[in-house]
């Protein structure tokens, strides 16, 4: 679904990732963890064409995005919720999602399933966004990311800010939109219990390199904690 070789990518004037290499195996769910400052954004943005990046590999469902602007590549099927949600305070939630139907034109409809996936979005339809909870914030941006049928879903620190209660309902709805719907996730997390019980794989990300990585199922808690405390 998704290879990425020898990236390079620039925050500002900092060569932020300077060669990394890893991949997101089809209909998998794969988890990226490390301190904060190691790249994992970067990479997501870069991912998305949003920062400066001057060699390497994009590949995505067979075809090379390296070069591609960022609405090209949304159109090819990739969704991303980036770290702090970044929804419209102003517009009303069911505005919020139509704006998820501009990859494709504005056409299409907001399926029902996105309303089964967060019950509470379609409870509060014409409430504004910047009224909702942080947890609720949250629910909104993946479901507003969803609404294009993306072939592959980005997420930027999901259970970051968010209460308990609702980081398993955002458990369990990554996993039903993998597992139903046939999406691939790429998640950036730092939260270990939650990053190692919804993934397939993982990969633990220092300095802009992968220094550990393997099947969920096989990982030790202990080793990862232990490559996200070297400094």
């Amino acid at each position: 679904m998704l290879v990425v070789k020898n990236l390079s990518a620039w925050y500002g004037e900092s060569n932020i990732i300077p060669a990394l290499t890893f991949s997101v195996p089809d209909k998998e769910i794969v988890c990226l963890m490390g301190r904060n400052g190691v790249g994992k954004s970067t990479t997501l943005k870069s991912l998305m064409g949003m920062v400066k990046t001057t060699k390497g590999s994009i590949l995505f469902d067979g075809q090379e995005i390296f070069r591609k602007k960022t609405y090209e590549r949304a159109a090819l099927g990739i969704g991303y919720v980036p770290q702090g949600r970044e929804i419209f305070p102003q517009l009303t939630v069911q505005e919020n999602l139509e704006l998820g139907l501009q990859v494709k034109g504005g056409k299409g409809k907001i399926d029902e399933e996105i309303y089964e996936l967060f019950p509470i979005i379609k409870t509060f339809l014409n409430r504004k966004g910047g009224n909702l909870s942080g947890g609720q914030q949250q629910q909104l941006a993946i479901a507003r990311a969803l609404v294009s049928r993306p072939k592959l879903l980005i997420l930027d620190e999901p259970t970051e800010g968010i209460q308990p209660s609702i980081i398993e309902d955002i458990a369990a709805a990554i996993q039903k939109v993998n597992k139903e719907f046939g999406i691939t996730v790429l998640i950036v997390e730092q939260y270990l219990d939650f990053a190692l019980s919804v993934s397939d794989r993982y990969y633990v990300m220092d300095k802009g390199e992968i220094t550990l990585g393997g099947l969920s199922k096989n990982a030790s808690a202990s080793e990862i904690q232990a490559k996200m405390s070297i400094g």
